[in-house]
């Protein structure tokens, strides 16, 4: 908690533009001292995201407990999302659940136009995926997001 604070402080970065992602296993074993750490943290401005929801053992007693912000859709959901009516109900009710909390929803693995409708048909807050970028390099990512939009004719 302290180094956060104050690499923070060295650095000078918004505390409000740093988001930490935990996976549910590094949660599991553990739980009181991190959600206190994790109130410490949120006390400073601190945003958190629930990484690869829904892969792991977690409890949903638990996850009303932990301050946090966001889950992700674990992109093993997402990948038959067409094809396995199992994924379906398992993404829509993790939109649902997150919504009902109060959390943002970001669907990991999104890789076709498919992916994408269905979940914004289904209100999910964000997407990831190489639907819309590969991976880059940091200096190509850079450039990519400087440049102008794509004029459409």
């Amino acid at each position: 908690m302290e180094e956060v604070a104050n690499a923070l402080e060295l650095s000078g970065a918004s505390p409000h533009k740093l988001k930490l992602e935990l996976t549910e296993s590094t949660v599991i074993g553990k739980v009181e001292d991190t959600i206190a750490r994790m109130h410490q943290l949120k006390a400073l401005g601190i945003s958190f995201a629930m990484d690869d929801f829904g892969t792991g053992y977690s409890s949903l007693q638990y996850l009303k407990r932990l301050p946090l912000d966001q889950i992700k859709i674990d992109q093993s959901f997402v990948r038959d999302l067409h094809q396995d009516e199992d994924d379906m109900a398992i993404v829509e009710t993790i939109i649902a659940m997150g919504r009902s909390l109060g959390l943002n929803v970001i669907a990991e693995g999104v890789e076709t136009m498919e992916h994408w409708r269905y979940l914004n048909e289904h209100q999910c807050h964000a997407y990831q995926g190489y639907y819309f970028c590969r991976p880059l390099p940091a200096e190509e990512m850079a450039k990519y997001c400087l440049a102008p939009p794509p004029v459409l004719s």
